[in-house]
């Protein structure tokens, strides 16, 4: 093992300038300059530790912003979700690789990075990551709390490497606290920190959202903190460690839910639906041909649905005439709707209420979604050539900018599609040290 590397990590790469504080005695680095078109994150490099999916999806929001990502991949099996499919995308005719393809999982949030295959499990491993360490900004992991320290790579080992590192943690549970060492997914943090309680019919069992949003809120929320995290390097020169907990990122996604708890000091309300505890109608409803969805959410809005159901004399009726009445008779309400709307087909309903200001939709499948015209319109789905499987359609990165675009400049890579490179273009690694290293199952 290396720990010898101290040398201030920008004067080992060209990318940006540095400069020196000297009323704090420490090299920092000057944010990129700004250039014409150039992504918010150019020039900064991410060493991307993690697996599945809250930790790749956040290095792939970093990596749509242009920062160069490294993965670090287990030489053999790789990320995780590489077996997890079907789908996949298959192999082209004259791919070098074998297998059913690219699994659809895994191409959903690891484009824009490059595949590192190396074991840390023998110290030559363990001395690339230390030099990659040196010449990264930004560092990303998903291991239980401690898990990484007989290898060298824990924060207060790498923040004597490089200190100006941002090392994020990915965890169930955070770095502190009774739960910290246990082994935490989606499913077990959406269960014990209440979304589930909250989620599914009024008189059905709890259920998990359709898909892992505490994954997805928990990449999101670090993604975040990492750039908050290189605004403050940009002031201090010092890098930090963030500590990231999938059970904490559900508790705030809890949200007014959360707030109504704590003002009342009362439980919730329990399981609704796609209804609202406090607003009705404002829910699904089924039609010839599937289900539209009404938000009634004040009387104006609930007398526009009543014309266009043809019953304007529920805006008069005492029961249904302001939402506090409409709430105490929900089910009589509810009831009387759906008899009118499964008399027409979603498409009948939605063109009847089209400009007339009343909040609707028809709830689409995922495959409708991705196909929507407005979807489209806004460029959500966009086709990159992926180079052992060919063409491979993506969901695109949702946040539009006026100046610099996020882009999907490279697709998600095979497993150690980049060793070489990395190895020669940031280490000097020579062919010779490269084939030795393979020979002996460091890297592939």
């Amino acid at each position: 093992m290396n720990h010898s590397i101290r040398t201030p990590w920008r004067l080992l790469s060209s990318t940006r300038a540095i400069g020196f504080r000297s009323d704090r005695r420490r090299w920092f680095t000057a944010p990129p300059a700004p250039s014409n078109g150039s992504l918010p994150l150019e020039g900064y490099r991410v060493l991307d530790m993690t697996r599945v999916l809250a930790g790749p999806y956040c290095t792939q929001i970093l990596g749509d912003l242009g920062a160069e990502v490294i993965k670090i991949e287990h030489p053999t099996r790789g990320d995780d979700t590489r077996a997890w499919g079907p789908p996949y995308a298959k192999y082209k005719p004259g791919s070098s690789h074998e297998g059913p393809g690219e699994s659809a999982y895994f191409l959903g949030v690891n484009r824009n990075k490059k595949s590192l295959a190396l074991s840390f499990q023998d110290p030559a491993g363990v001395e690339i990551l230390h030099k990659l360490v040196a010449r990264c900004d930004i560092l990303v992991e998903n291991y239980i709390p401690g898990a990484l320290k007989k290898y060298g790579m824990d924060f207060e080992t790498v923040h004597k490497i490089n200190p100006a590192l941002v090392y994020a943690s990915i965890t169930g549970y955070g770095q502190t606290g009774p739960y910290s060492q246990r082994a935490g997914y989606d499913v077990m943090i959406e269960a014990e920190f209440g979304l589930m309680h909250i989620t599914g019919s009024r008189d059905g069992p709890p259920v998990k959202v359709g898909v892992a949003v505490t994954d997805l809120t928990t990449g999101l929320y670090t993604s975040n903190a990492i750039m908050a995290a290189l605004l403050s390097r940009a002031k201090t020169g010092k890098g930090q460690h963030i500590d990231a907990a999938l059970s904490d990122c559900q508790t705030a996604t809890l949200a007014n839910i959360a707030s109504s708890c704590l003002i009342s000091g009362e439980k919730d309300t329990g399981r609704w639906g796609t209804g609202h505890p406090s607003i009705v109608p404002y829910d699904s409803f089924k039609t010839k041909d599937g289900d539209i969805l009404f938000g009634g959410g004040n009387d104006r809005l609930f007398g526009i649905l009543c014309d266009g159901l043809g019953r304007p004399e529920w805006k008069t009726d005492a029961k249904f005439q302001v939402n506090a009445q409409r709430v105490a008779h929900r089910g009589e309400l509810e009831r009387e709707i759906e008899k009118i709307t499964v008399t027409k087909t979603t498409q009948e309903w939605l063109e009847l209420f089209e400009g007339k200001g009343l909040p609707y939709a028809a709830v689409n499948d995922i495959l409708a979604t991705l196909t929507h015209q407005h979807t489209k319109a806004r460029n959500m789905v966009v086709e990159v050539d992926h180079g052992e499987c060919g063409p491979v359609k993506m969901v695109n990165s949702p946040v539009k900018y006026s100046e610099t675009m996020p882009t999907i400049r490279s697709p998600p890579p095979t497993l150690g599609q980049h060793t070489d490179e990395v190895l020669r273009e940031h280490l000097g690694l020579g062919d010779s040290t490269i084939r030795e290293l393979k020979d002996r199952g460091v890297v592939r």
